[in-house]
Order: structure tokens, then sequence, then C-alpha cells
């Protein structure tokens, strides 16, 4: 909007571009103000954490705190107080550079997300017991960081497109500022679908990864217990509540006999072909990565068949055994001793996380919460696809002023695209479970020896505090809407 200002030296656009501008602020301040939070907590609550990959976890939040936030920082001072004060291609590239300097941010902490992901780049130290990095390029550009990348900036570009919609929808059913909410509505829809296009083809290529490195995710994403060669999509279902992954270990007659679903249409082979676009290709399910027996393709492109859980924690506890082993006989001086426990380390160290696993099932994250949060994600998308389409068609056949059902299904849509975003999020990281970091650092060995009564004090005042600050977030988002661009 400000280039379309620069450009062609209407105010129109100026005052436009100023008033998302102020929207923008609101939120970037709201931002900050949490995500410092974030950074505390490595060292409060999940002190083991940062001992065991802060070699590695740290080089992307750093890089992301000197280059990206203070890049954007710096020129959103321009940018926000600099109107008639720098001359206009000066506020421009500022506020450019704060786009770009916003979008690195991402880039930086999904870098350090998908590194817990999909560890790779990396050499297990067992002198100091900690993994350190030898090769930065495999972090910063590994598959599963670039997909997320894509994926989660463009799920922003998203909503942020759905939002200045649904906002313009408002004006346009109040009667006011119509050439305002007309044309932001025209540039928010086109910029959406062009944003969702690409969401949906990054979303393709997560699912290709969760299934090659996080299978368990992937079974869990869709309910998926017991599974065969051309393997099924379900599109919409209700699970079965009796069928609970704890009766695998108490009452298994009870587990085998319930069904996964009570309700459920499906794609017939269409998990299989999102895989690897072959419709014959066995995607394993819960039971069978627990039992294991099935192929897969290992990080270095080796066919192998995959082992029991049960065989991975004995294999951990090797792991760990060789570790303690190790440091024993460094203590004493014992070279030989050393080098036997560092083979019997490092053969078993693809394993090492499971060796804290106290059962198989554990490994097994919250299913239900995962298999409906990625339904509700798939459908809302679908859903936006349509919005978007409409709204590009209607704006162009000048219908949106004159029907009242789109503009309150363009405010109904404001929450429901957050609810899809966040809904994302819990794919990504309930699916993941019990996992820091996938198969070698599990959530109960990564977190600090802090009393839980000292943590739930802190969660409860983070959670007034944050209560608080969406209040006054909401407050002054309304406030600034009710005012308008005219103001």
């Amino acid at each position: 909007m400000e280039t379309y200002y620069v450009r062609t030296g209407n105010e129109f656009w100026k005052r436009t571009a100023k008033f998302w501008m102020n929207i923008f602020a609101v939120n970037f301040a709201i931002g900050v103000a949490t995500g410092i939070i974030l950074e505390f907590q490595f060292g409060t609550n999940w002190s083991n954490y940062s001992w065991f990959v802060g070699d590695i976890f740290g080089a992307p939040l750093a890089i992301e705190g000197i280059l990206a936030f203070f890049l954007e920082s710096t020129f959103f001072a321009i940018m926000f107080f600099g109107w008639n004060k720098v001359s206009k291609n000066a506020h421009l590239i500022s506020t450019w550079l704060v786009a770009i300097g916003t979008n690195l941010s991402a880039l930086w902490i999904l870098v350090a997300n998908a590194w817990m992901q999909y560890p790779v780049g990396m050499q297990f130290n067992p002198d100091t017991a900690r993994n350190e990095m030898v090769d930065f390029w495999a972090v910063a550009l590994s598959p599963v960081a670039t997909n997320k990348f894509i994926h989660t900036t463009t799920n922003g570009y998203v909503l942020a497109a759905v939002f200045v919609i649904g906002v313009s929808a408002w004006y346009l059913l109040k009667k006011r500022e119509e050439e305002f909410a007309r044309k932001s509505i025209k540039i928010a829809a086109v910029f959406g679908l062009i944003s969702l296009i690409v969401l949906i083809w990054s979303g393709d290529g997560s699912a290709t990864h969760v299934a090659k490195k996080q299978p368990m995710k992937l079974a869990a994403m869709e309910g998926l217990y017991k599974s065969h060669p051309g393997t099924s999509i379900i599109a919409i279902g209700i699970l079965n509540p009796g069928k609970k992954i704890e009766d695998l270990n108490t009452n298994p007659l009870k587990f085998e006999n319930e069904k996964p679903y009570l309700f459920h249409i499906s794609i017939p082979q269409g998990l299989s072909l999102l895989v690897n676009r072959k419709k014959d290709t066995f995607v394993p399910g819960i039971e069978d990565i627990l039992k294991g027996g099935y192929i897969y393709t290992d990080k270095n492109g080796n066919e192998k068949t995959a082992p029991p859980i049960e065989e991975r924690m004995e294999k951990g506890k090797l792991a760990i055994e060789g570790l303690s082993n190790y440091r024993k006989a460094a203590s004493a001086g014992d070279e030989e001793g050393k080098a036997t426990a560092y083979a019997q380390l490092m053969d078993n160290f693809d394993h090492f996380g499971y060796g804290y696993i106290k059962q198989p099932t554990d490994v097994v994250p919250n299913v239900p919460l995962t298999f409906y949060a990625f339904h509700i994600m798939v459908i809302l998308g679908g859903y936006f696809f349509l919005f978007f389409i409409i709204t590009i068609y209607m704006e162009k056949k000048s219908l949106i002023a004159k029907h009242k059902w789109y503009m309150w299904l363009a405010i109904a849509s404001i929450p429901l695209v957050y609810i899809c975003s966040q809904a994302g999020w819990v794919v990504a990281e309930v699916g993941r479970q019990p996992w820091t970091i996938q198969d070698l650092l599990p959530v109960g060995a990564a977190v600090s020896g802090v009393n839980p009564g000292s943590v739930r004090t802190t969660l409860v005042m983070f959670f007034v505090l944050f209560t608080i600050l969406l209040i006054a977030e909401l407050g002054i988002l309304f406030k600034v809407i009710k005012k308008g661009p005219g103001a």
C-alpha cells in the first residue's frame, strides 16, 4: 500500500498504509513482550535441554536477535514515527526493511524449531555430554527448516489477509470508509489467495517430511493404528473415545476389539499418494511403529527394517550406560575403558532418548488432540480457499457492499483464521510428543529440577499477565478500528 503511495503520490494510499501500520504496531509490541518471556524459560524451566543442545539451538536464536530483531526494531521506529520526517523513498525502504526483518526473525526461530523436529548437522561430545554443531548449513538449510519457514510465514500472510478483509467488511457494514474498505479487500484477497496456494503446496511438503522423519506424528494426525499398503486418508472422521492407547498395556484384547472411528469418510490410497506419490505405499500406523518390522528409509537413504520400540528402549539404555561408563573411565584415566564405552555409546546413540522412556506406549502423542487439530486446520484451509475465491469474484463484480451476509461472514472469519493457525501449531508440537528433540531427548529428561509449585505459580502469573495484555491489545485494536483511517 505504501509502495502505491510512493509511485502514485495519491494521499489515499498513505492514509490506508498508516491505518494498517497502526494495527501492525500494536501486534508488534505484544509480540515483543510475550516473546522475551520464552528466552528466559530455557534457563529456568529447561536447563537440561539448554545444556544438552544449547550449542546448536542457541545459534539461530542468537542470529535472530542480533540480525533480524535489531533490523526490524531499528527501522520500525523510522517506519512508525518517520512520516514527514524523512523522504518518501527513505520511509518506504524502512517499511520494506521492517517486513524483511520480521520474516528473517521467523526464519531463524523456525530453523531452531525445525532442528528440534529433525536434528542434523551435529555431533555428540561425551566429554561435555553436549551436542555440538559441526555443519551450520545442514541445520539452517535442512529440508524440514525450509519447508517449515515457507509454511509458517505463508500461514501468517493468510491470517493477515483474512484480518484485513474482516475489518474492511465491518466498515462496509457500517457504511464508513467504503473506498478504503473495498481497495483493502481487493489487495488482501489477491495476496491471501496467492499465499494460501503456497501454504497448501508447503503443507503437502510438510506431510512428506513428517512421514519420513516423524511417522508417529503422521499416524496420530490420521488416527491410524494399523496400516496396510495403499493407506487411505481420513477426510472427515470422529474418533472412538473407547480406543485408548493405554489399553495396549492393561487390556490389549479390549484395545484390539475397539474400532478406531465412530464415523469417517476416507479417500482410498490417499495417504500413500500424499507420502511419496505411490498408491501402494505402506504408511505405518501407531501399532506398526510400536511393534516395528516394516521397511523404512533412514537419513542416508538406506532401506532398513524398523525395530520395535522396546528394542529402541534397550539400545537407548545401552547408550546412556555407555556415556556413564565413558565419563567414569575418563575420570580414572582408563583409555581402553573409554574406547569401549565410546563405541557402545555411538553404536546406540540414534536411540539415546528412548533410554528415558518407561514403556513403549509413552512415545505415542495425544491422538485425539492431534487428529482433531489436524483436520480442523485442513477443513478451515479449504474454507479459506473458497472464501478468497468468492471475495475476489464479488469484489470484481462490485457485489460485496450489496450483501450483508458476506460482510458478517468476513467478520466471523477472523476468529476462524486464528483457530486454523493455532491448530497447525498444535499438530506440530503436540504431535511430536514426548520429544523436545526427536528421538534424542524426551520432555521428562529436558526439564529443570525446579519445584513444581514454583512452575505452577509462575504459570498462573504469566497466564494472568498475558490475559491482561490480551485484553489491553484488543481494547487498543478496537479503538483504532473504531476511529478508522480518517482519524
